[in-house]
């Protein structure tokens, strides 16, 4: 029996990347998955690739910065599947290199309303079905870059150590509804999103992995095994607590 069977999940940004790649383990342990993403047409296409496979998945258009859409997501998931045990908080927003002098507030609160609230959005509406389920877990994807500093990075260490402080929080709140909530840290993974702001996977490598201990990137698949084990019944002594999954990075 799969390491999630019986469970139903939803897990947003899952197109490519971290989220695909979760989206796909998770499905090979058994769960029944909700994917979403702001680019409906290409988180059908991802659905029905993963269905192909063997997948109970069905794709969802979601902007996680509204609340109306964050709110049909969960909907999408009682419907088809009847309840919801976890949620896995994946969706992101890149400004870029640039200091708070220079960065245009636009962009600044778009970051903020992705990557901050929309974990808080998706969450406000998971939480009432988990505890009608009998608890669940509740992922948020941080970042390494949420315990450090890093020039020209204030948007992202922001919202990433605010995600991080967001899952202790709920981990208190909701502790006597048995949902758990916890933080993922992943360090620089090779995803098409790094390869495509390094210019090639070639120089990823040298750009990011040099940063790590063990001198390389990260796989999506590598984090997509930590989320399954927050995911699972595995990790049930766990709440409130941040999995730095790195190389190495902060130890330097």
């Amino acid at each position: 029996m799969g390491r999630l069977e019986g469970k139903v999940g939803i897990i947003t940004g899952a197109v490519r990347g971290i989220g695909r790649a979760t989206a796909e383990r998770f499905s090979a342990e058994g769960a029944s998955l909700v994917i979403a993403d702001i680019d409906g047409d290409g988180i059908e296409k991802t659905a029905a690739e993963i269905r192909e496979a063997g997948g109970n998945v069905v794709g969802q258009a979601c902007d996680v910065s509204d609340a109306a859409s964050c709110e049909a997501t969960v909907k999408r998931a009682l419907d088809e599947f009847g309840k919801l045990n976890v949620l896995m908080n994946n969706a992101a927003y890149f400004i870029g290199k640039v200091t708070v002098e220079d960065v245009d507030i636009a962009e600044w609160r778009r970051a903020i309303d992705v990557n901050l609230t929309g974990p808080m959005l998706m969450s406000k509406f998971a939480i009432p079905a988990m505890r009608d389920a009998g608890g669940g877990s509740i992922i948020h994807v941080a970042s390494q870059l949420g315990s450090v500093g890093k020039p020209m990075r204030s948007d992202y260490c922001s919202v990433k150590g605010g995600l991080i402080q967001l899952a202790r929080c709920m981990a208190a709140d909701h502790v006597g509804d048995n949902i758990r909530v916890n933080s993922l840290s992943p360090g620089p993974i090779g995803t098409e999103r790094i390869f495509e702001r390094s210019g090639s996977e070639e120089a990823a490598q040298q750009e990011s992995g040099s940063l790590t201990l063990m001198g390389r990137v990260g796989l999506p698949t590598e984090i997509a095994n930590a989320a399954l084990f927050l995911a699972s019944d595995e990790s049930s002594f766990m709440t409130g607590d941040d999995l730095l999954v790195d190389g190495g990075y902060n130890a330097l």
